[in-house]
Order: C-alpha cells, then sequence, then structure tokens
C-alpha cells in the first residue's frame, strides 16, 4: 500500500515493501535519495545501512520494510547519537546505544537519546514529533530494584520535560517493545506542524497511570493525526494492547486480549474520527504485530482473519514480529498507521 502524503511541499509516501525492495532504495553515502528513512523487520544483520528492529520475523512473507521517502534534496547528518535524513519538511531519525559499550544504565541511556532527538528536532526545524518507535532489550528485566520498562520512562520522562516536550497531553504516538538482545533502538518521525494527539475513551491516558506502574508514567498518547496538505490526513496508532482504564484485561489468555486489543483499535478509529472527515478502516490499516511468544503469531493471524476477513488489507500485510509486551501479562500488541483523504476539524 503506498499513501502521498503533503506538508506544503514536498510530498512523503509511505510504502510496505519486501525487505529487498527496500533495500534497493536505500540511501548511499554519495549519491542523491529521496529515501527520508526506513524501518526494516528483520534480519538484524541486514545490509544497506537500513535502521533495523532486532527481532525475529514471524510472517509467511518474510523479512518487511517501511519505507518514507520524501524529495530529492534530502540532506543527512547526525546530532549526537542521532542519525538523521531531513528535506526541510519531514525528518526520519534512528537511534542506537548499547549499554555494554555506554556503561550506563536503562534511565540514563534512555534520557541521553532522547536529549539528542530534541536537539535533531531543533537543528533540522522539523520540531513536532508524529510518531516514535522504541526497542528497548530485556524490557521486562529487573533493572536492579525496578523493571527495566519502568526505567526508561523515568529516563524519556525527564529528557521531555527538561526539553519542554509535551510528556502529557500532546505527547506523541509511540511503542515500547521488548527485543531479546542487542542495543536500545529508537526510530522517529517528525515534521514541521503538530499532529493532534488521539486518546481512546476506554482507557486512561498512559501519561496519566498510577505510580502502581512506575514513579514515571509512559510520555505518549494513544494516536496522533496529522494534517498533511493535499486532502490527505494520516493516523498514527500506537502500541495498543488489551487494556482497559488502566488495568491488564484477560491476562495470559491470547485470543481474548488479540480481541480487546480490536476493540481498543476500533475505538481509536472512533475516536481520530470524532477530530477529522477522514474516514480510516480497521481492516484497512497497515499494522506491525508484537507477539511474545513465537508459536503464537498463527493463532494471532488467524483471529485477525476471523475477526476482520481474510481478504483484508490489515491481515494481508501485516508485519508479525517476536516481542516482549511493556507488561508481562500482555501477550500481543497492535500498532499501525493509514492514510485517508479529508481534513481535520477545526
Amino acid at each position: 500500500m503506498t499513501a502521498r502524503l503533503h506538508l506544503g511541499a514536498p510530498p512523503l509516501r509511505v510504502q510496505r515493501l519486501q525487505l529487498a525492495d527496500a533495500l534497493a532504495l536505500a540511501p548511499g553515502d554519495a549519491s542523491p535519495c529521496d529515501v527520508l528513512g526506513a524501518i526494516a523487520y528483520g534480519p538484524p544483520d541486514s545490509p544497506g545501512g537500513l535502521p533495523t528492529v532486532n527481532a525475529s520475523v514471524l510472517c509467511a512473507g518474510g523479512a518487511m520494510a517501511d519505507a518514507w521517502r520524501a524529495s530529492e534534496h534530502v540532506a543527512s547528518g547526525t546530532t549526537g547519537a542521532v542519525r538523521w535524513r531531513c528535506d526541510g519538511h519531514w525528518m526520519f531519525g534512528a537511534i542506537d546505544l548499547d549499554e555494554r559499550i555506554e556503561q550506563t544504565g536503562v534511565a540514563a541511556l534512555a534520557e541521553r537519546a532522547y536529549r539528542d532527538l530534541f536537539a535533531a528536532l531543533a537543528e533540522t526545524g522539523c520540531t513536532h514529533l508524529l510518531r516514535l518507535w522504541n526497542y528497548l532489550p530485556q524490557i521486562n528485566g529487573d533493572g536492579g530494584g525496578m523493571e527495566r520498562y519502568r526505567q526508561f520512562n523515568v529516563g524519556r520522562h525527564r529528557a521531555f520535560v527538561d526539553a519542554g516536550q509535551a510528556a502529557f497531553e500532546g505527547a506523541p504516538a509511540a511503542c515500547a517493545l521488548g527485543i531479546h538482545r542487542g542495543a536500545l533502538g529508537i526510530r522517529f518521525l517528525a515534521g514541521r506542524t503538530a499532529p493532534v494527539a488521539i486518546e481512546n475513551p476506554r482507557q486512561v491516558s498512559a501519561y496519566r497511570y498510577p505510580t502502581d506502574y512506575g514513579p514515571r508514567a509512559p510520555s505518549f498518547s494513544r494516536a496522533a493525526l496529522a494534517d498533511i496538505g493535499g486532502g490527505d490526513v494520516a493516523l498514527f496508532i500506537s502500541g495498543t494492547a488489551s487494556i482497559v482504564g488502566h488495568e491488564t484485561v484477560h491476562a495470559g489468555r491470547l485470543l481474548p486480549q488479540v480481541q480487546e486489543t480490536l476493540r481498543n483499535l476500533a475505538a481509536v478509529i472512533a475516536a481520530a474520527e470524532a477530530h477529522t472527515s477522514a474516514r480510516f478502516d480497521l481492516a484497512a490499516l497497515d499494522c506491525v504485530v508484537y507477539v511474545r511468544h513465537a508459536s503464537d503469531a498463527a493463532l494471532v493471524r488467524q483471529a485477525l482473519q476471523e475477526a476482520l476477513g481474510s481478504a483484508a488489507h490489515t491481515v494481508m500485510h501485516a508485519v508479525y514480529l517476536e516481542a516482549d509486551i511493556c507488561r508481562q501479562d500482555l501477550l500481543v500488541e497492535i500498532e499501525a498507521h493509514s492514510v485517508a483523504r479529508g481534513a481535520l476539524r477545526a
């Protein structure tokens, strides 16, 4: 599925591709290239310099990638730990920091990563985050008296506050998944126009979670809508799981969790549509499905087929990855994006 996004000029195209096709588009060191960025879904040693999610790919079709293409006038740069490409209107960036090399803990590492990220936004002028992807090794592990995900949230929150970024209302769409090995990986898409943050009426906003989930709540919104010009609106849906209110429901039960996740995705879409004339379809998303246990992928795929139809775009083009979810009692999480014709409502 290819969508053309507009933010004045130049346009940005979003494409889900086989990894081999994405590698053919990968930016070179010397030649001009219209690829703003891409996220490769395995294997971790993929050639071509594409930022990779270091997780096992469970798709029948093999390794995939989401590529973001802009104008031919894309500049590359580095700011601290951030590697970025920017055309003056859109920016894609990647950060990879290894705790063993940096010799620091998760909270400090997350804070450093996000400080560099916000410095990169300021340097390019693309100061509005549209979407974030966070991949943390051993996310549910004990980091010396506190779960590693909770430590990550402490460092991320501190960087948001110190940079004057929205850590509560207006926080960007994001996901945070656990990989089994490798470095902390952060990928992000930013632009010059602020998106509209969307919350799920079935859930407590993540940034309002009680301290039962850690000393600092996660800094993200359930989704973001971007009025991207040319009559198009983009919807970026954060990682979504079987949570109602702030509590996990159907703990440890795979199929009920899939069904609850679909209800939450539908609720997010409905909440987003209250802010735009654009219409989005649960059956027409480009999604990534994260499963805690690789053996569950086929069951999740079957559940999505039964709910949405085997010919649904969401089903046919989904990427499946083995990854730990941010709560140990969650078995599956789904994040997605989509583009539709329309405009934001005042």
